[in-house]
């Protein structure tokens, strides 16, 4: 499965997860109530002001609004990780570097409004649950840039190119692309291990057993090629359910 923002998720067997936005859907509201709350009596440090009443009205709401929007992503996400691990014996997630790609000023609301790292802690912890195989795959695997026909990786490709193309005549979401090449990674792993990690060339291998136990617990994260931060243009966010 790959995590998108315009689309929550898309499954290598083709299946598309709209994004619900709530965030999104709520913010005409917030500015409302924000434009209410610039034009009553707030806090004053300097001169000891007290706030007025419909001033602390109309925090009160938009401390509510948050909530509600918090409440129904938590919800969402709860409902689309239960199906995973209950519909499929195997979980892929990749190891996305979300701090990172918060740093992104024109993005970080909407990967925030997504809630990428809460799908995957999740995730991590309804498959040893259920019993679910869980698989890592490494951050810089370049699962968007690797063709899922012919295996060649581009140089680049940036987000706004939505449609993958290759010389090999392939044309294809890329968003199912790379849920495509997670489905391979974990097609050449052995299927006898629950957990495993990965080298940093993208490929999978058993991770001891100890280690396995850590990591599908999630308190073990996957060791990670080390190198400079890329740009998000660069970084995965490829989900994949065998």
């Amino acid at each position: 499965m790959d995590l998108g923002v315009k689309t929550l998720a898309v499954l290598s067997t083709g299946e598309m997860i709209e994004n619900p936005k709530h965030l999104e859907h709520a913010q005409k509201k917030l500015r409302r109530l924000n434009r209410q709350a610039a034009r009553r009596v707030g806090w004053d440090k300097r001169t000891g002001q007290q706030p007025s009443n419909r001033w602390l009205a109309t925090q009160a709401q938009v401390a509510r609004l948050h909530a509600y929007v918090a409440d129904a992503r938590r919800d969402g996400l709860h409902k689309l990780s239960t199906r995973l691990v209950r519909s499929h014996d195997v979980v892929v997630i990749e190891d996305l570097n979300v701090a990172g790609m918060l740093r992104n000023r024109s993005l970080a609301r909407h990967i925030a409004g997504v809630g990428m790292g809460e799908v995957r802690r999740q995730t991590v912890y309804k498959a040893e649950w259920q019993g679910t195989a869980l698989h890592i795959a490494d951050r810089w695997y370049p699962s968007s840039k690797t063709c899922s026909a012919c295996g060649e990786v581009k140089a680049k490709l940036s987000l706004k190119k939505r449609v993958f193309k290759c010389e090999c005549r392939l044309r294809l979401d890329r968003d199912l692309n790379a849920a495509r090449n997670l489905a391979a990674l974990v097609q050449a792993s052995s299927p006898s291990c629950g957990a495993t990690v990965n080298e940093p060339d993208g490929t999978l291998r058993k991770a001891r057993a100890s280690r396995a136990a850590g990591i599908a617990t999630g308190r073990l994260t996957p060791r990670v090629s080390q190198g400079r931060d890329r740009e998000v243009s660069d970084q995965g966010t490829d989900f994949h359910v065998s």
